[in-house]
């Protein structure tokens, strides 16, 4: 049995699958959190699905501490899941705008925190988020994921300086336009060619690669962009 364990969030597809395949590969036990684990059915005994609408603030949390107590060997958390919403501001009703904010900033947030007290426990980890270049500039009918994705950058940073003498690593990953499911109702999408979007493996390997450092270095925020920005909209 492998005593490497990571948790992921938005495992069933996109960038959390890639991620998952990786570290399958790499010999952990993976603990999947998703809303619909049908995408995504690995014959791996190391596979351990758990079903969870992280829009929902108590199931996050309970199922969060029940995960740890059945796998207390996890050391990872790739917190990824999320969902995009481009619209003028006005077009938002309140609930979908808490909806919204409650899966994408405040299940990092409260994952988080259940975390750190595990990782503590246990002499330190890592923690990994998937944030977006709409973290680093606000654009238009971006306004909701944009403060989702800036609010989630400030959090990572102050939680790496708040935790880095207890021995976990906190780190941030920015990606550009990324070939996932994550535009197949957004009515846009990056271009078709090679280099108009970041695969997500490419994601996946950059993950793979903060795990695999030495646990003295941590690397606090990295930025991924597609070799041309080309966006394709729908008609």
């Amino acid at each position: 049995m492998t005593d490497k364990c990571a948790v992921v969030t938005g495992s069933s597809s996109g960038i959390g699958k890639a991620v998952c395949e990786l570290l399958l590969k790499a010999n952990y036990k993976v603990v999947g959190i998703a809303r619909d684990h049908s995408k995504f059915t690995p014959n791996d005994n190391n596979y351990f699905p758990y079903e969870v609408d992280l829009k929902d603030q108590s199931q996050t949390t309970d199922v969060a501490k029940a995960l740890l107590k059945a796998h207390p060997e996890a050391t990872v958390l790739v917190s990824n899941a999320g969902q995009g919403s481009f619209n003028p501001i006005e077009n938002f009703s309140t609930s979908q705008i808490k909806d919204f904010l409650d899966l994408n900033l405040i299940s990092h947030i409260l994952l988080s925190q259940i975390f750190v007290r595990h990782l503590k426990a246990r002499s330190g980890g890592n923690i990994i988020f998937l944030g977006s270049e709409a973290g680093l500039t606000g654009k238009r009918k971006a306004t909701l994921y944009s403060a989702a994705k800036f609010g989630l950058r400030g959090f990572s940073q102050a939680l790496s300086d708040e935790v880095r003498a207890s021995n976990i690593r906190v780190s941030l990953i920015n990606p550009g336009l990324v070939r996932t499911p994550f535009f197949d109702l957004l009515g846009f999408r990056p271009g078709d060619e090679q280099t108009h979007a970041i695969e997500a493996e490419d994601v996946a390997q950059v993950v793979m690669t903060i795990l695999s450092s030495r646990s003295q270095t941590i690397m606090d925020e990295i930025n991924m962009s597609p070799a041309k920005n080309v966006i394709k909209f729908d008609s």
